[in-house]
């Protein structure tokens, strides 16, 4: 098999249910480690490895996590070729109850879950940071996120919105925010 047949294999195969529950939203969600203990026999299995990497990355003052995930063949006559796919996610400036490693540590998660939904097709319309959204509803992309999502995102936190909280936040502040960054501004 080519690492393309492996990786499809995977995707195919790949249960990651949300086993995460959020008692404040009410919600299900599936954790960044949901995915690798999900993977992991998968990876075993054909003969694959994964890797994850986080870099720094600075714009316009504000500190982002750079996720990137790396998928190899272990069986390959050229072991040192793989698929890659990043995903970003902002560090807050703060977060009530975090210190600064945790809210590096927390960012890293999120975009480290969203390579991995992207490397692995793992669809979340349904999870914790689509609540809210509606099928009908218009959404517009952020360059600062992975190619395989397309939904708006607070300019400040980084936290996905819908689309009516975007359009009240850029009438009144002329960018799209989240409810607790607009808060913040009032």
């Amino acid at each position: 098999m080519t690492i393309y047949e492996k990786l499809g294999a995977i995707q195919q195969a790949l249960q990651a249910p949300k086993s995460q529950f959020n008692e404040f939203g009410k919600y299900k969600y599936r954790s960044c480690e949901d995915v690798l203990a999900a993977v992991k026999p998968l990876l075993d299995e054909h003969k694959c490895v994964l890797l994850l990497r986080d870099d720094l990355e600075s714009k316009e003052g504000r500190v982002y996590i750079k996720a990137t995930a790396q998928f190899f063949d272990v069986e390959s006559e050229k072991p040192y070729v793989g698929i890659e796919v990043t995903a970003f996610a902002r560090e807050e400036e703060s977060k009530k109850g975090m210190d600064a490693s945790q809210v590096t540590g927390a960012a890293s998660s999120y975009a480290r879950k969203y390579a991995l939904n992207g490397l692995f097709c793992i669809d979340d319309n349904k999870d914790s940071d689509f609540t809210n959204q509606t099928p009908k509803e218009e959404r517009k992309p952020d360059e600062t996120r992975s190619q395989a999502s397309d939904f708006p995102f607070c300019q400040d936190c980084g936290a996905r919105i819908d689309e009516r909280v975007r359009k009240y936040s850029v009438d009144k502040f002329g960018v799209a925010l989240c409810r607790d960054c607009q808060k913040r501004r009032n």
